[in-house]
């Protein structure tokens, strides 16, 4: 008899050199989260993820540079984006589709060289905060907006949202999520790309079943719902009355507890530090306080402390982001890891074919259709 673990809990199925969570500290190829969150920028954490070390100033700026030529999406994938029913696609599906019309037209998408892989992961790492950006502004009967290269990652990522140039504090806020994100050692979406290229598929068929596990609401999807939850709420004065309700009803509150974590999310702070700095400079510290007064009583009478989706929830509709854009901010950057654990997984590969413990009828014998 095999052993059997309900959703692989605690089961190690890889050896990975690209992030750890060991005592509840999260590290980047051996970077402490804390560390990277106050200094780095996205870019240096895409090249540690991908290098397994911080870069030198050349290597940081031809990745920057490499990254800003490849930004631009072809016109046919923005009138793919158009032809979608956009008063009802959600913006994962949309993503997950337009990932897949990106592989389509890449010549090298099924070249399996390293060198092609690292220009594909490139591209997909460029293009994907674009077409997030540019479908956000299609469904508004707005035109996509057009990368600036002298811009950051997470700079360009709000000007194409927003048409304008972002202020200090906004970039700071994006930047540091995106750092936040970036990977989580074998999550659902990771693991889903490795199985997935473990195969020998492509690059874009690994981001693409990646997005399609993010999109669940038990994975990509709870910040989304955490801004729903406040939202519903309205009132600081009603947060823990609304918050008794459900769990008397033994409903699940979004953003709470972590299965990796014992003591707690250790991205979870500086979501929290960005979610009361940008909540008080906008005039709706509301959402910072209410967000506090729920982890407190969470964690008072369940043991459950926020995790990183619940305060990037008040930081992104601080921001002015669109609620069903969350899931695919997390996306643009959870890239970079999915990238990362594709590529080491090619360079060691091996099938990945785990086996099902049978709990169905048995010795059961065939019985002709006419005498059933």
């Amino acid at each position: 008899m095999m052993a059997m673990t309900k959703g692989l809990e605690g089961i190690v199925a890889t050896e990975s050199s690209i992030s750890s969570i060991i005592d509840d500290k999260l590290t980047y190829a051996g970077y402490n989260i804390d560390d990277l969150a106050q200094n780095s920028s996205f870019e240096e954490v895409i090249y540690l993820l991908w290098n397994k070390k911080l870069p030198t100033k050349s290597e940081l700026d031809q990745l920057k540079s490499d990254l800003a030529k490849e930004m631009s999406i072809p016109q046919h994938v923005v009138e793919h984006l158009k032809s979608y029913d956009l008063s009802t696609v959600h913006p994962m599906a949309a993503l997950r589709s337009a990932v897949s019309i990106l592989g389509l037209h890449d010549e090298e998408a099924d070249v399996m060289e390293d060198e092609a892989n690292q220009r594909k992961a490139v591209r997909i790492q460029a293009k994907i905060s674009t077409v997030v950006t540019a479908f956000a502004r299609i469904r508004k009967g707005q035109e996509p907006v057009q990368p600036k290269e002298n811009l950051s990652f997470a700079a360009n990522f709000l000007y194409m949202l927003n048409g304008e140039e972002p202020k200090d504090l906004e970039v700071e806020a994006i930047n540091k999520a995106l750092v936040l994100h970036a990977d989580h050692e074998l999550n659902a979406s990771t693991f889903t790309a490795r199985v997935c290229v473990a195969t020998l598929s492509d690059i874009y068929s690994g981001i693409t079943a990646a997005i399609g596990a993010l999109k669940g609401p038990l994975h990509g999807g709870a910040n989304e719902r955490v801004m729903q939850m406040l939202t519903e709420i309205g009132d600081e004065d009603k947060a823990i009355d609304y918050i008794k309700e459900k769990l008397e009803n033994k409903e699940k509150i979004m953003g709470m507890g972590h299965r990796v974590y014992e003591t707690g999310d250790p991205r979870a702070k500086h979501l929290r530090e960005m979610s009361s700095e940008l909540t008080k400079i906008t005039g709706n510290s509301k959402w910072y306080n209410m967000s506090v007064k729920i982890e407190e009583f969470i964690k008072e009478n369940k043991g459950l402390p926020a995790n990183v989706d619940f305060y990037s929830a008040s930081v992104y509709h601080s921001l002015g982001i669109d609620h069903d854009l969350f899931t695919p901010l997390f996306a643009v950057s959870r890239t970079s890891g999915w990238l990362a654990h594709i590529l080491e997984q090619y360079q060691d590969n091996r099938l990945i074919r785990p086996r099902a413990e049978y709990v169905g009828p048995k010795n059961q014998t065939y019985t002709p259709i006419e005498e059933r």
